[in-house]
């Protein structure tokens, strides 16, 4: 593999790609089990969310470079613009090519659900560079993990159900809360491991905020509340099902309490770890769903 794919690959940040993934599959759960699913918009909203994830990604290195939030030799993942492997107009250039496929293939699903969707697309298309872009990114102003709350949970599992069910649900909005919770933990042990280089830089994120010591316990608050919000739902299927939030409570407080004993890179395992848990969690629920 050449250095440039390399560094191409690692932009992409293909550990966290399975946080977009969860949503739609536990939409696509609900979907099945109430008997409104569809294929292609499913499979639509599916490319739908892991491009939007790919653009962020993307504006998230450019922007951070352009602003200076991002040093060579980070502890994180390497950074290809930062470390000079990307050059900066390939990575604006990428960012907005990616931003046109992921508009294309938004626009494909007003079919199923009416042009007003134009305007929840522009929304998240704004979000995905808005995140790190513009006068007040959304990133260095403590709002990372509410901003991921509501575009990897909230939207994408409410809209991917609504698409093919053309109406709303009591029990789809509790899951989707539940996952944008889960989620936002991908993102609590990214800023529990950069908080020395982000304050070194002025970005002000939650865990340099209220304390790094904070977040490995807000990573279980999180769990416990998203399986309490899907506990009615796990407690409505057959009873060994109900072994899988148990798991993954447990498994959330360990990961809590390896945090605790790591520092920099060494808490890089951490975010593929959450994200395959929540990637693994909604495949679990989507077979005992339907």
């Amino acid at each position: 593999m050449s250095s440039l794919f390399k560094s191409w690959v690692e932009a992409v940040r293909l550990r966290t790609l399975p946080v977009s993934v969860a949503g739609v599959i536990t939409a696509v759960a609900f979907n099945i089990s109430d008997g409104t699913f569809k294929l292609l918009p499913a499979v639509l909203c599916l490319v739908f969310a892991v491009l939007c994830q790919i653009v962020s990604n993307f504006a998230n290195e450019y922007y951070d470079y352009k602003a200076g939030r991002d040093k060579v030799g980070r502890e994180g993942p390497r950074r290809g613009v930062t470390e000079g492997d990307i050059s900066p107009r390939a990575m604006k250039y990428a960012t907005f090519a990616v931003l046109a496929l992921a508009a294309l293939v938004g626009l494909s699903l007003t079919y199923w659900g009416g042009l007003w969707l134009i305007v929840v697309g522009l929304f998240i298309g704004i979000f995905a560079l808005a995140y790190s872009a513009g006068p007040w990114p959304l990133s260095t102003h403590c709002m990372g993990e509410v901003a991921v709350f509501f575009f990897f949970g909230i939207i994408p599992v409410n809209f991917t159900y609504y698409v093919q069910a053309l109406s709303w649900s009591w029990p789809v909005l509790a899951a989707s809360a539940a996952i944008g919770l889960m989620i936002a933990n991908v993102l609590i042990v990214n800023n529990y491991r950069d908080a020395d280089d982000d304050a070194a830089v002025g970005k002000h994120t939650l865990a340099n905020t209220i304390g790094r010591k904070a977040m490995p316990y807000l990573y279980v608050v999180n769990v416990l509340i998203a399986l309490l919000l899907m506990l009615p739902i796990w407690l409505s299927m057959a009873w060994p099902w109900i072994i899988v939030p148990s798991v993954y409570l447990v498994a959330a407080v360990f990961i809590a309490i390896r945090m605790t004993a790591c520092k920099g890179r060494a808490l890089n395992p951490f975010l593929g770890i959450t994200a395959m848990s929540i990637l693994l969690y909604s495949i679990l629920f989507f077979i005992a769903r339907i």
